[in-house]
């Protein structure tokens, strides 16, 4: 019989859980039984004593994040389990040993059933980030699956999980190589066949922004002969396709000075000075920047981090959205494309769509929606768990 913690899940919130979304609110639990701390493993059981589910316990809103709907043998094996079904589903799609596209999400958390769970895959480095102090206890047991899994395909395993722990466990965490021997910490990979230098140590995220890999090679479809604007640009993926494709023109602007240096480097690694010439990088704000440009550009990009993070910033996040994209409307020729983004989980699409749809009213512009975006398919989701799918993005055109 298991000793776990048990959660008993009040008798009106128990449907949320049989319908397997994997977040059970604080609010939904009747009283627990036996001591539980910050990421232990806890059962929940319905008031009548039937099993509902298995997860790990967290102090905020979100009481469980849940592993299995079934009880499970243990944690090493769900989570060889767990990988197993990830590498495989990596191989069907095509992303194992492709020569064109060495880099590539392994586990995307709920949508891969390892809640607070991010891997990773760049090259023979894979890099994974914790975001619950549960998960990242088992952090050795995953680096040994993972080496289990890709045998001589995989070098290293890097833990980057102190910037997503919690301010209370980030204390408890130290990023650094939990597998192999790495005299660096970046690499160079390829993503449909252009080269970038991702730099997992000091960049963003595990180093790379890999969910808009499918979105950036669209804008390089239609970036030919165009005069391109990419904001918020990080390492400059969207200008490497813009330049690999023939544009005119590309400027790439972010507030990071680093961020720049990354771009530079990006855009030296795949063209000749001749192609390199047509790139200008600007540190900056981009607000202030779209103010002051020329209105001239055919195709901008907009891609920001996050701006709201929580829902009480819902508000604020929106009226930001809203004046972005009019800024962004305004520098467009007429017939120029926008391919606009949010990666804020806590604005869903139709938020999103509304205030692009009340930008493109205040503009008074003829626009059209010619593309719906997200996140490509090594992001699963799970489909009962639509707050998954956090990047929302269109592609318009104004007129």
């Amino acid at each position: 019989m298991s000793t776990l913690p048990r959660a008993i899940i009040h008798r009106k919130k128990v449907d949320a859980v049989q319908r397997f979304h994997p977040w059970i609110f604080s609010g939904a639990i009747a009283k627990m039984q036996g001591e539980v701390q910050d990421g232990d493993l806890v059962e929940a059981y319905s008031e009548d004593g039937k099993f509902l589910a298995i997860g790990l316990w967290g102090m905020g809103s979100i009481a469980i994040k849940v592993l299995s709907f079934q009880p499970i043998e243990s944690m090493q094996s769900l989570i060889r389990d767990r990988i197993l079904q990830a590498f495989m589903l990596r191989q069907q799609l095509g992303l194992m040993d492709n020569a064109e596209t060495n880099c590539y999400r392994l586990i995307n958390s709920e949508g891969d059933g390892l809640a607070g769970l991010i891997i990773d895959v760049y090259g023979d480095t894979a890099v994974l980030q914790c975001h619950s102090l549960g998960t990242y206890r088992y952090r050795q047991d995953i680096a040994a699956t993972l080496k289990d899994v890709y045998g001589d395909r995989l070098l290293a395993v890097y833990d980057k999980s102190s910037a997503t722990l919690s301010r209370k466990s980030q204390a408890q965490s130290q990023d650094g190589l939990l597998l192999g021997e790495k005299s660096d910490d970046y690499a160079e990979v390829l993503e449909y066949g252009h080269r970038f230098i991702v730099d997992w140590e000091k960049g963003q995220k595990t180093g790379f922004f890999l969910d808009q890999r499918e979105n950036r090679q669209l804008f390089g479809k239609y970036a030919a002969g165009k005069k391109v604007l990419n904001t918020f640009c990080y390492s400059g993926g969207f200008s490497v396709y813009a330049v690999a494709s023939g544009a005119k023109e590309v400027h790439s602007i972010d507030s990071s000075a680093k961020a720049m240096e990354w771009t530079d480097r990006n855009i030296a690694a795949n063209f000749d000075q001749a192609r390199q010439a047509i790139h200008t990088s600007f540190t900056g704000d981009v607000f202030d920047f779209l103010k002051q440009c020329d209105r001239d550009y055919d195709a901008i990009v907009l891609d920001p981090p996050a701006f709201a993070k929580s829902l009480s910033a819902r508000h604020s996040a929106m009226q930001a959205y809203r004046r972005l994209n009019l800024q962004a409307m305004s520098k467009l020729k007429s017939g120029g494309l926008l391919f606009t983004f949010s990666c804020s989980q806590v604005v869903n699409v139709e938020n999103f769509t509304g205030a692009v749809t009340a930008a493109a009213i205040e503009s008074g512009r003829n626009i059209k929606v010619l593309h719906h975006l997200t996140h490509p398919a090594d992001h699963p989701t799970s489909i009962f768990h639509p707050e998954g799918a956090y990047l929302k993005g269109l592609v318009l055109s104004v007129v």
